[in-house]
């Protein structure tokens, strides 16, 4: 099937060939040009575009994107997709009509929600809330697991990669559209998102109904990081299904702890035993 002509490349993308482009390297004439030829014969279904271009004597960024996006539409290459789906971003962040959440979800939420009154109540300027995994399904081998931060202020995008990479995650920041789609798309995929709510191009709450739509991503951890800590505002993220809700300012020990209970870290689960904090299971 021709490939989409407007899907735009990004550094972080990963490709592989394909048998059209086995053959072509195996043939014993190709009508390719040098540089194309040479592009190709790098392809290892690895290494990223950036990774890839840095190979090549094409020194020109636009130039190497233009001979990917060719060879993408000839059939000689594909993106590396997941086991579980293909990572299809094209259309993230367009239009799909409004959600309106079920009874049920706004219920749970509301439960879950009045469950911390007393603590906002008492403290007055922060919300915590956190849903317990029953499992740690998304760890790796090595027990290495991948945060998304998604916050477009650098001095907090900063600090939150600091302390979770203190803590032995791998911390990945996106702070626009295009950088998420773009974390997204790139292998290894995250295991949890923390997520703002107020960003410069998107809105916090519908990046999280496209991840509770994606049919790859829908199962995603994703914990909210805002300064919205009106209850309006957390009944709609949980409602929208986010597994947990922190405003901010916020304490570094509430956040890590959040983490570890969303992710169904031992810890986290430990911890919050411990304290008596109001998180619903």
């Amino acid at each position: 099937m021709p490939a989409d002509q407007s899907r735009v490349i990004l550094g972080d993308d990963v490709f592989k060939l394909t048998e059209k482009g086995q053959n072509e390297l195996r043939g014993s004439a190709t009508s390719l040009a040098p540089s194309t030829l040479e592009l190709l014969i790098l392809i290892d279904g690895v290494s990223t575009v950036s990774e890839t271009a840095a190979r090549t004597r094409t020194t020109d960024n636009e130039s190497v994107t233009n001979m990917l996006a060719n060879l993408l539409y000839d059939g000689l290459i594909d993106f590396v997709q997941g086991q579980d789906g293909a990572l299809d971003f094209v259309d993230f962040f367009q239009t799909k009509g409004p959600v309106k959440h079920s009874v049920a979800a706004t219920a749970k939420a509301k439960k879950e929600s009045a469950a911390t009154s007393a603590l906002l109540q008492q403290h007055g300027y922060f919300v915590r809330i956190a849903r317990r995994a029953k499992t740690r399904e998304s760890a790796d081998k090595t027990g290495t697991l991948t945060v998304l931060v998604v916050e477009d202020e650098p001095h907090l995008a900063n600090l939150l990669k600091h302390v979770l990479a203190n803590e032995g995650f791998t911390v990945r920041v996106a702070k626009n559209r295009d950088e998420i789609v773009a974390e997204f798309r790139r292998p290894p995929r995250p295991d949890l998102v923390l997520l703002d709510v107020t960003l410069p191009d998107a809105d916090g709450f519908d990046v999280l109904q496209r991840i509770r739509l994606h049919p790859v991503l829908k199962a995603m951890p994703v914990l909210m990081l805002t300064a919205k800590a009106t209850r309006d505002a957390v009944l709609k993220g949980l409602a929208g299904g986010a597994n947990g809700y922190v405003t901010k300012p916020f304490e570094i020990d509430v956040l890590i702890r959040a983490v570890n209970v969303v992710l169904g870290l031992s810890e986290g689960e430990q911890s919050a035993r411990e304290s008596g904090d109001p998180w619903p299971a």
